[in-house]
């Protein structure tokens, strides 16, 4: 009869585990710059957690939550990079506009690329009652591109 070595067992398990965990990002959930934003959103869609991407947009969603989500659906991971952002102020809010490129890999392992420029939205805290809204996306341009997703980082003027 064979003797169980408990510790070994849990090594392996734990070993087993943390490879499994490893696997998907790090949650993030960071609203304190444009840049900051934009990857929290694409941690969400990394992590297949629609519902979370879907209130960057706070109030200002592009579509329905059902078609987004669907949207994502064979999404297995996505890369993000991005440049600086430029800030313009306009009454109670500063806008930011921020170049983004992604590489997005899907279930099957195809790479799709995309590059364009976000614009975040941040009402100015001190003008608001509660519930206050964070910064938020406000619009997002993304058009299919190829390359380096350093390199694609576009050349975005404040909108």
């Amino acid at each position: 009869m064979k003797t169980l070595d408990v510790a070994a067992l849990a090594a392996v398990l734990l070993g087993t585990m943390g490879t499994a965990l490893a696997a998907q990002p790090d949650y993030l959930d960071d609203r304190s710059t444009a840049a900051s934003l934009v990857r929290s959103f694409y941690n969400a869609i990394d992590r297949q957690e629609y519902a979370r991407a879907y209130t960057y947009f706070s109030d200002n969603a592009p579509e329905p939550y059902a078609q987004f989500a669907a949207g994502y659906a064979d999404t297995a991971s996505v890369t993000v990079a991005t440049g600086a952002a430029v800030s313009d102020g306009a009454a109670g809010s500063v806008f930011y506009t921020l170049p983004v490129a992604i590489d997005a890999v899907s279930s099957r392992g195809t790479h799709r690329q995309f590059a364009g420029c976000y614009t975040t939205r941040l009402t100015q805290p001190a003008d608001q009652d509660p519930p206050v809204v964070p910064m938020y996306i406000y619009k997002a341009t993304l058009k299919p591109a190829h390359g380096n997703i350093h390199r694609l980082l576009p050349n975005c003027a404040p909108q």
